[in-house]
């Protein structure tokens, strides 16, 4: 299982999905080949075009647990090659099948191959929108590099919609602040009992909180501060004296060989 973590959601995908993919690709391609060689073409395959290296869309489905996003399977989806619109009905056929058999399973985003997105793939995935309002895109390279150990898979999320979960967050986080303070300023007026536990509670959640403004803290930054000016100076110092060296070997050979030609003569 690939599992992707940073900032935002952690992505999880299944060996399953790189397999249908791989799948996918290898027969539309064989299929495509197939028909340019006997001057056919077919309209059932989910290629962008007839080229040599056709591109196989589809959608990714699983389970969304918070902030973990799960990605178990895979399906084909039909694409108009011309008009880059989906099988709507094809569409939801296949996600009314998948939810008989895995009712926990929704459609989380699509997937595509290429080396890396295009333009057009913003048309698919806006389509998508109506599904799932943040649809993951799975990209995978089909292209064999020996060169590189990782997985040849992307995953790209919607930016638009991690901007919107943290704005929530926040938000959320300031509403519950205003409760504490105005809980605490009614507490302060006799307006209601005070409470010692939550007192306790609030206090050790400010002590938890970077004392910004002590003097512990600017002495602390100052030390970090000038420990890493002092650090990049050092950088720059054996920078420099590595070209300097490099400088003092090539004028040395140089003036070696011209010593060798013209005998034991000055060298300007």
């Amino acid at each position: 299982m690939a599992s992707s973590s940073r900032s935002g959601p952690t992505f999880k995908l299944h060996p399953l999905v790189i397999v249908n993919i791989s799948d996918h690709y290898t027969r539309v391609k064989a299929q495509t080949q197939r028909s340019v060689s006997t001057g056919t073409a077919s309209s059932s395959l989910t290629a962008a075009n007839g080229s040599a290296a056709p591109r196989v869309f589809g959608c990714v489905i699983g389970e969304q647990r918070g902030r973990t996003v799960e990605i178990f399977n895979s399906f084909e989806m039909i694409l108009d090659p011309i008009s880059q619109t989906l099988d709507r009905a094809f569409l939801e056929k296949k996600q009314e099948l998948y939810k008989k058999v895995f009712p926990n399973f929704y459609i989380l985003g699509w997937y595509s191959t290429g080396n890396d997105a295009e333009e057009s793939d913003m048309q698919i995935h806006k389509a998508l929108m109506d599904i799932n309002e943040s649809p993951v895109y799975v990209l995978l390279n089909p292209a064999i590099s020996h060169a590189k150990k990782d997985l040849p898979v992307t995953i790209f999320e919607t930016v638009a919609a991690h901007l919107t979960g943290i704005h929530s967050a926040i938000k959320m986080l300031n509403s519950r602040i205003r409760i504490v303070h105005q809980y605490l300023l009614a507490m302060q007026r006799g307006d209601v009992p005070l409470e010692n536990s939550l007192l306790r509670q609030v206090s050790s959640l400010l002590r938890r909180l970077p004392a910004m403004e002590s003097e512990k803290f600017q002495d602390d930054f100052l030390m970090e501060f000038n420990d890493t000016l002092l650090m990049t100076y050092l950088a720059m110092f054996t920078n420099c004296a590595s070209t300097m060296n490099e400088l003092v070997e090539k004028f040395s050979t140089i003036y070696d060989r011209h010593s060798r030609r013209g005998g034991r003569t000055s060298f300007i």
